[in-house]
C-alpha cells in the first residue's frame, strides 16, 4: 500500500503556460491542445484567466473559448481571476467551469511583485485580505484555505525565510479560527522559481505541526532554477495517506509570468515527467503518458520552439514487448532519440560497429 499522499494533477498549459507566449494561439489550437489533454487522461486544466486582455493578449479569448467548451464527465474546468470584475464574469460560465467554492485569503510577500501583477501595493493588501473573512463570518463553521505568494524569495527583494512565511500563514489561520472556520488547505504559490527542496521541506513539516486542521497542499511552484520537482517529491515524501497534494505542472514545462523578469525560461513542472514520476513510485493517475508526449509534440509545431520535458524527449522506462531492439544503431540527436515514437526511420543508416556482417 502507498505511504504517499493522494495526488491530483491540475494541468495550467493554457493558462500559465500560454500566458507567456508572444505568438497568438488559436482557439482552435487550444480546443485541439485540450481535446488531446482530457483524452490523455487529464481531469483538471486550467485553461484561461478573466484578466484585462491589454496587459495578457494570450487570455483575451478565454470568454470565447469557454463558450466552445464541451463538458466532460469528471474533469473540471478552471479560470484564473484576480478580482472582483473578474470573478463575476467567470460566475457567467460556470459551468462549464469549475468554481471552487472554498473560501480563501492570501498574501503576497513581495512588493514589487504585487505591484507589478496586481497594481496593488501591500498597504492595499493589509486593508482588504481580510475581506474574505469578514464576509463568513457569523455563517456557522466552515472550511477555508489561506495561502502565500512569492513567498520563497523575489527577484527584487531577495529571500523570504520560512519564519516569515510561517508568520504570515499564522495570521490568516488565526483569523480564520476566530470566526469558527477550520483551514482546511494552503496555497503555495513561487512564481519567481526561488523555491529549494529544503525550503520546501521546512514548510511541509512546519505546516503539518502548527497548522495540524490542514490536509490539502496546493503546490504551484516554478522552474526557473530547476528546483520545481525536487521540491514537490519533497512534498511527496512528506506528506501521508492523509493528505492531498494538488500539483501544479504544464505540458513541456511552460509558463511563467510576464512581470517576474524571467519570461519563458521560467517554466514549470512539465507534467509528462510529473506523472512519469508519480508512475514510478506506485502512486496511481489514470493519466497515458504515452499521450501525453504525443500533446508535448503537437505543442511544440503550435508554438514553433522547442520545450522543457525530458520524459518527451526520452519516452518513459521501456517496458517488457516495448524494450528498444538489440540492433539499434549509435543514436546521436533529439530526433533520432524519438525512435521509441517514430520508429526506425529516424535513425536508419547511422552506424552500428559491434554487429558484424
Amino acid at each position: 500500500m502507498s505511504q504517499y499522499p493522494k495526488v491530483m494533477i491540475t494541468d495550467e498549459t493554457l493558462r500559465d503556460g500560454l500566458q507567456i507566449e508572444r505568438e497568438g494561439v488559436t482557439i482552435e489550437e487550444k480546443l485541439e491542445l485540450l481535446g488531446m489533454m482530457v483524452d490523455a487522461g487529464l481531469k483538471r486544466m486550467v485553461i484561461g484567466a478573466f484578466v484585462n486582455a491589454k496587459w495578457s493578449p494570450q487570455m483575451g479569448d478565454t470568454a470565447e473559448l469557454v463558450k466552445r467548451l464541451k463538458p466532460v464527465d469528471g474533469v473540471a474546468f478552471y479560470a484564473l481571476a484576480l478580482n472582483d470584475r473578474g470573478r463575476e464574469i467567470r460566475k457567467e460560465y460556470s459551468p462549464p467551469l469549475t468554481i471552487e467554492s472554498i473560501p480563501t485569503t492570501h498574501l503576497h510577500m513581495c512588493e514589487a511583485f504585487i505591484k507589478r501583477n496586481t497594481n496593488k501595493t501591500l498597504e492595499d493588501q493589509e486593508r482588504f485580505w481580510h475581506s474574505p473573512i469578514d464576509k463568513m463570518a457569523g455563517k456557522g463553521p466552515i472550511d477555508s484555505a489561506i495561502g502565500l505568494s512569492a513567498g520563497y524569495g523575489s527577484n527584487w527583494s531577495g529571500k523570504f525565510t520560512h519564519e516569515a512565511r510561517m508568520e504570515n500563514l499564522a495570521r490568516q489561520y488565526q483569523a480564520w479560527e476566530a470566526i469558527g472556520a477550520r483551514v482546511k488547505r494552503i496555497d503555495m504559490a513561487d512564481p519567481m522559481a526561488w523555491n529549494t527542496p529544503l525550503e520546501a521541506a521546512k514548510d511541509i513539516e512546519g505546516i503539518k505541526k502548527r497548522f495540524p486542521s490542514i490536509n490539502v497542499f496546493h503546490l504551484h511552484f516554478h522552474n526557473a532554477r530547476s528546483m520545481a520537482m525536487l521540491s514537490m517529491f519533497e512534498a511527496l515524501k512528506l506528506l501521508d495517506t492523509s493528505d492531498t497534494l494538488i500539483a501544479d505542472t504544464a505540458i513541456g514545462g511552460i509558463g511563467g509570468c510576464p512581470y517576474c523578469g524571467n519570461g519563458q525560461a521560467t517554466g514549470m513542472i512539465p507534467t509528462e515527467d510529473f506523472v512519469h514520476l508519480l508512475d514510478d513510485l506506485g502512486i496511481p493517475t489514470g493519466i497515458d503518458l504515452g499521450k501525453l508526449i504525443d500533446t508535448h509534440h503537437r505543442l511544440v509545431g503550435i508554438l514553433g520552439r522547442p520545450l522543457h520535458s525530458q520524459v518527451a524527449l526520452n519516452g518513459g522506462f521501456p517496458k517488457a514487448g516495448h524494450f528498444y531492439p538489440s540492433d539499434v544503431p549509435a543514436v546521436y540527436t533529439f530526433k533520432e532519440a524519438q525512435h521509441f515514437r517514430l520508429g526506425k526511420s529516424v535513425y536508419e543508416g547511422n552506424p552500428t560497429p559491434w554487429i558484424k556482417a
